[in-house]
């Protein structure tokens, strides 16, 4: 499951929709919530969540800075522009997740939802009280087109509901969801995570004269139902929200003490230094830190001293997925694992760490870090029983060695680095790379070469000193090219790229998702988040595993057999996972005593504290 990170599934199905009066299975429990890992913290009569004020003030506003541009309001058709920040803000879901549980879902504009034993369906009740912006109530025929069109306009969405394949009105606020697969426990949940579009907006007709089109870009500012609509924007430049006062969802227990601010605004820009500036001058009130020497050295200023800005760091407690120099193993000399093993070996992190980082990071070494998922030891019970499956499709040391980093020591040590690089030089040996005076090449005579693209100036400072080690000391032609974000897109979609930075956002319920991250289909698929290339029946039986993992211990057994694998076959160089969330923020907001366990929350749960910025104006002379 991958709430709004992203969305997977590989089979491409017809959706059939038809209308009937069939009721819902009276023996199916109706469920206010669920969950793929225990129960759900909340029971059926709670008021709210225990991680907000439930009597937080209404008001203020909240400015942010936003890299980049953009130029749709369509944040849904695939490929179609770069949508606007902060587009989750105006539409509603059938359930809303809460970011102190990894993988609850509670009832939003589905009062409940039901389904048999085998999984085969789910029906969902709609709530009579929910709203558009407009005023007109949500119905099944708004949640079926939402489910058609999102299908037809979206590879992505079409993938992820793929397993879809009928969707029905059993009753005046019931649709019921017919599965082709039985025992997928996931499904039931991702239908809930269905956004509901407004079908008598997308068919009508737009300020232009021509019928709406939720598959091409736009910037008509859209009709939503969620707690924001868009207040006023400029293409590229910024976009501002103002909170719905009459939200239908306001006083529900899944909403309540939330969504405080009167009005957000993201204005964007391309140069980072400068809008830190203007969050130093007061310009921006909250500021999330990505960089760890900004966080060790740019926060000096007045405001921090004066105790007018303050920083914050929570540690995290959420999944901590992979984030890597990926390869691209379409391209040749990237085919064999050796080569991308003995770049691993070429990473001196340990130094990175030290000089680089400010000691803020530790390296990544699973693709479901920090959790019950992740590769420890050697595969063992059931995990190692779905390996066995697959033995012969698996590198030999999935069953023999546990995956490991490779390590150098601070301050360094010769020794350790020689070792170091003697196995990096005897891993491309044996895949035909030899070194020729000081230029590494094949049987063939061509130079190995590895260009890094990149679209933030912020990992020069990492990529080039690593590119001049795989230079200097190992012959490779290794090359770093900065191009701006919509060029980046666009050849990190077509796959034109020798080696990116890429991350891999993962749940506590893998599911749909990752076909599109690993499965076969998805490698020559432009667009899709199989970057990597990866062309594997080893991996596609394990997805499988996963999808229909039949409770929730077959889920992490297959789920780590998955890490293994990938893990041995050396699809990335990974890098590193922060200890803490990193923010700072203008000292006039509130905020709950317990803050979300799995996400700082700052626009869904925080609040303006009017006592507080009269006393930070003073201190501002304003």
């Amino acid at each position: 499951m991958a709430w709004t990170y992203r969305f997977g599934g590989v089979l491409t199905l017809v959706l059939v929709l038809a209308l009937s009066a069939l009721p819902a299975l009276a023996d199916d429990p109706k469920h206010p919530a669920l969950s793929l890992v225990g129960q759900a913290k909340f029971g059926p009569d709670f008021k709210h969540f225990d991680w907000v004020n439930p009597d937080a003030p209404k008001g203020g506003r909240v400015r942010q800075w936003a890299f980049g541009s953009f130029d749709t309001l369509n944040q849904f058709a695939d490929a179609k522009g770069r949508p606007g920040a902060g587009l989750e803000l105006i539409y509603d879901r059938l359930m809303t997740m809460s970011p102190d549980e990894p993988t609850s879902a509670y009832a939003h504009v589905a009062e409940w939802v039901s389904f048999p034993p085998d999984y085969s369906s789910a029906t969902v009740g709609l709530r009579s009280s929910a709203r558009f912006h407009d005023g007109k109530p949500m119905t099944p025929e708004d949640v079926i087109f939402s489910l058609e069109t999102l299908k037809k306009v979206s590879g992505r969405w079409g993938r992820y509901y793929a397993n879809i394949v009928k969707a029905e009105k059993t009753g005046p606020h019931e649709v019921k969801f017919t599965f082709n697969v039985k025992g997928n426990r996931e499904l039931p949940l991702i239908i809930c995570e269905l956004p509901v579009l407004p079908k008598h907006y997308w068919e009508g007709v737009g300020a232009n004269g021509e019928r709406r089109d939720l598959g091409k870009s736009t910037l008509e500012v859209p009709l939503g139902s969620g707690p924001y609509r868009i207040k006023e924007m400029a293409a590229g430049r910024f976009i501002t929200y103002e909170r719905v006062a009459d939200w239908w969802a306001k006083d529900l227990p899944a909403s309540k003490g939330q969504w405080n601010f009167d009005e957000i605004k993201f204005n964007y820009g391309t140069d980072k230094g400068a809008a830190f500036g203007e969050f130093k001058a007061g310009d921006f009130d909250y500021w999330g830190e990505n960089s760890a020497k900004d966080w060790a050295t740019a926060y000096d200023f007045d405001a921090v001293a004066r105790g007018l800005v303050t920083k914050y760091e929570v540690p995290i407690k959420r999944i901590q997925w992979m984030q890597g120099f990926a390869f691209n193993t379409r391209r040749p000399q990237f085919q064999d694992p050796r080569v991308r093993q003995a770049f691993n070996y070429a990473l001196n992190f340990e130094m990175a760490n030290k000089t680089l980082f400010f000691d803020q990071y530790v390296r990544a070494k699973s693709y479901f870090g920090n959790s019950e998922m992740e590769a420890k030891g050697l595969p063992e019970g059931r995990e190692l029983e779905i390996l066995n499956e697959i033995k012969d499709q698996v590198p030999p040391e999935v069953f023999t060695k546990e995956w490991k980093n490779p390590q150098y020591v601070w301050p360094p040590d010769n020794a350790v680095d020689r070792r170091n690089w003697a196995e990096a030089f005897k891993l491309l040996a044996a895949a035909g790379w030899t070194l020729k005076g000081k230029t590494l090449v094949n049987a063939q005579g061509v130079q190995l070469a590895a260009e890094f693209l990149i679209a933030s100036p912020d990992f020069l400072r990492i990529a080039q000193p690593y590119a001049k080690e795989l230079e200097e000391r190992f012959g490779i032609k290794a090359t770093v090219r900065v191009v701006d974000t919509s060029q980046y897109q666009r050849r990190q979609a077509t796959f034109d790229f020798d080696i990116i930075v890429d991350s891999f956002p993962q749940s506590y319920s893998p599911g749909n998702e990752q076909r599109n991250y690993w499965g076969s289909e998805a490698a020559d698929r432009e667009g899709s988040d199989n970057v990597v290339g990866i062309k594997n029946p080893a991996i596609d039986k394990l997805i499988d595993k996963i999808i229909l993992a039949k409770d929730r211990a077959e889920l992490v057994a297959a789920t780590r057999a998955l890490d293994r694998v990938l893990l041995w076959n050396h699809y990335v160089v990974p890098q590193w996972t922060a200890k803490y969330d990193r923010f700072a923020v203008w000292n006039k907001f509130g905020k709950p005593d317990k803050l979300p366990s799995q996400s700082v929350s700052f626009l869904r749960a925080w609040w303006h504290d009017e006592a507080a910025a009269r006393k930070l104006a003073e201190a501002q002379g304003k």
